[in-house]
C-alpha cells in the first residue's frame, strides 16, 4: 500500500511544470478575452453567457486532463479500436439525428447540452495510428504503413466531411502526416501524398471544384482571395479581423476597449470563438500577440520534447499525434484571422470558447502529461 501511494506522488511530481504553466497561462487569457469578446459596454454592465459557460467548460475540461494524466496512457492505446469504432459511431449518428446549428449538423444533444463528437473522434484517431504505426506489426519504412494510416483515417475525414466541416476534416491531414514521419514513413511517398493533396486543392478552386465542394465552401475560398467581392456578406468577417489585428499597433486599445469588438463590428457570434486572435490582438497589439504566440510555442516544444523522451513507439507517437492537432489548430486558426488562409471555423486551442473542444484539447494534454510522467522510472510507469 506504501508503495502503491508513493508511486501516485511519483505520478504528480513527475509533471512536466512548464507545459502546466503555458497551459494555464493560455486558459485564463482565453477566459479574459472571452469576457472581453461578450461584453456589452459600460452603460448595461451585461456579459453575455460565452464567460460562465466557458468556466464551466474548461472546469471539465481540466478534471479530465487529471484523469487521464494519472491513468497510465497504455491503458488507452490497448483499448484504441474501441474508442476508434465509438468515435465512428458517434459520427454516423450526427449525420442521422444530429442538431443543425447555422445547416450544419455536428452536434448532438445531450440532455440539453450540445456535444461535438469530431473533436473526440480526432483524439480516437490519434490514440489509433499511435497502436499501429508504433505497434511493431508494419515494417517502418514501407509503403503499407502509409495505406494503413490513410485507411483508418479516412472514416473520420468522410463522415465528418460529410457534416459538413471541411475545417475539422482538414485538419486531421497534417496530423497524420506528422505522425507517418515520426513513424518512419518514406519520405518519397509523402512527398507524392503532398503533391496529390496540392492537386485536389487546385481541383476545387478550378471550375470542377462545384462537384467537390459545397456552394458555401466554394465562396469561402473565393473570398479569401478576394475579400472585397462580397465585403458585407461573405467578406465581412475577414475584412473586419483584418482591421481589428492591425488597428491594435504596438501595445493595443487596451482590455475592453478594442472598437472593432465592443462596437460589434467584429460579430459577437464569432469573437469569443474563431475569432478570439482579432479581440486578443486588438486589444494588447503586437506584444500581446507576440507572447500569446510564444506560450503556444513553448507548450507545442513541450509536447515533441515528451513525444522525444518517451518510454516506448507508441507513447512517442500518440504525443506527436497531439502536438500535430495542436499546432495545426493554431496555425489554421491565427491564418485564416489574419488573411493567410481561407476562413475554415477553427477554435484556437485552450483560447477560443467552445465546450467539445476544450475538453478534447485539455484530455489530450492530459494524454501528453501521461506519456511524460511514465518516460523513465519502474515504479511511474506502473500505476
Amino acid at each position: 500500500m506504501r508503495r502503491r501511494v508513493q508511486s501516485w506522488w511519483r505520478v504528480w511530481l513527475a509533471q512536466d511544470v512548464l507545459a502546466i504553466l503555458m497551459a494555464a497561462g493560455l486558459l485564463v487569457t482565453g477566459l479574459f478575452f472571452i469576457y472581453s469578446a461578450s461584453w456589452r459596454g459600460e452603460e448595461t454592465g451585461i456579459v453575455g453567457a460565452w464567460f460562465p459557460r466557458q468556466i464551466w467548460w474548461a472546469g471539465i475540461g481540466t478534471a479530465a486532463a487529471l484523469a487521464l494524466t494519472a491513468v497510465d496512457y497504455r491503458f488507452w492505446i490497448r483499448q484504441a479500436w474501441w474508442l476508434y469504432l465509438a468515435a465512428a459511431a458517434l459520427l454516423v449518428v450526427v449525420l442521422v439525428a444530429g442538431t443543425k446549428v447555422y445547416g450544419a449538423a455536428r452536434w448532438l444533444n445531450i440532455f440539453g447540452v450540445l456535444v461535438q463528437p469530431s473533436e473526440f473522434a480526432k483524439l480516437a484517431l490519434v490514440i489509433v495510428l499511435a497502436r499501429v504505426l508504433g505497434g511493431g506489426a508494419i515494417q517502418p519504412r514501407s509503403l503499407a504503413l502509409i495505406v494503413a494510416a490513410l485507411v483508418i483515417a479516412a472514416v473520420p475525414f468522410a463522415l465528418i466531411a460529410a457534416e459538413p466541416d471541411l475545417g475539422t476534416a482538414a485538419v486531421l491531414a497534417p496530423t497524420v502526416a506528422a505522425m507517418l514521419v515520426a513513424a518512419g514513413a518514406p519520405f518519397r511517398w509523402l512527398a507524392a501524398l503532398g503533391l496529390l493533396g496540392a492537386g485536389g486543392i487546385a481541383a476545387a478552386l478550378s471550375p470542377l471544384g462545384r462537384f467537390l465542394l459545397d456552394d458555401y465552401q466554394r465562396e469561402r475560398i473565393l473570398t479569401f482571395l478576394d475579400p472585397s467581392r462580397d465585403p458585407l456578406g461573405s467578406g465581412w468577417n475577414a475584412i473586419q479581423s483584418a482591421i481589428a489585428v492591425g488597428s491594435g499597433g504596438l501595445t493595443g486599445k487596451g482590455f475592453l476597449n478594442g472598437t472593432q469588438n465592443v462596437l460589434g463590428f467584429l460579430p459577437r457570434t464569432v469573437a469569443p470563438s474563431d475569432f478570439i486572435f482579432p479581440v486578443i490582438a486588438e486589444e494588447k497589439g503586437f506584444v500581446g500577440a507576440s507572447l500569446l504566440l510564444l506560450a503556444f510555442a513553448v507548450l507545442i516544444t513541450c509536447y515533441i520534447r515528451t513525444a522525444w523522451t518517451a518510454k516506448d513507439p507508441a507513447g512517442s507517437l500518440l504525443a506527436t499525434g497531439i502536438a500535430g492537432l495542436f499546432f495545426s489548430h493554431v496555425f489554421i486558426n491565427i491564418g485564416m484571422t489574419i488573411g493567410l488562409l481561407p476562413i475554415t471555423g477553427l477554435p484556437l486551442p485552450l483560447v477560443s470558447s467552445g465546450g467539445s473542444f476544450m475538453v478534447s484539447t485539455l484530455a489530450g494534454f492530459g494524454l501528453v502529461q501521461s506519456v511524460h510522467v511514465r518516460r523513465f522510472r519502474r515504479e511511474v510507469s506502473n500505476v
